[in-house]
């Protein structure tokens, strides 16, 4: 189907987004796709930075116990 698209099919959807959206408002919307695309591979970088660090084994620090031996009062 994409295959059939010709340099006019191309052109008239070129000259409808520009009608839609104007000449000063194409810019903005590409750095804004631009910006969403390089968050989703820093958060995919992110992600496999995370697994990798997930495997290896947690420290064996134990946390000290609490200080109060009941609940706190809110109020009096």
């Amino acid at each position: 189907m994409l295959a059939d698209l010709s340099i006019w099919h191309i052109l008239i959807l070129v000259v409808v987004v520009m009608l839609m959206f104007g000449t000063k408002r194409i810019p903005e919307i590409g750095a804004s796709i631009g910006k969403g695309i390089q968050e989703f591979k820093r958060g995919l970088r992110e992600i496999g930075n995370t697994d990798e660090t997930s495997q290896t084994p947690p420290s064996q620090q134990v946390p000290p116990p609490p200080t109060s031996a009941g609940p706190k009062r809110l109020s009096e």
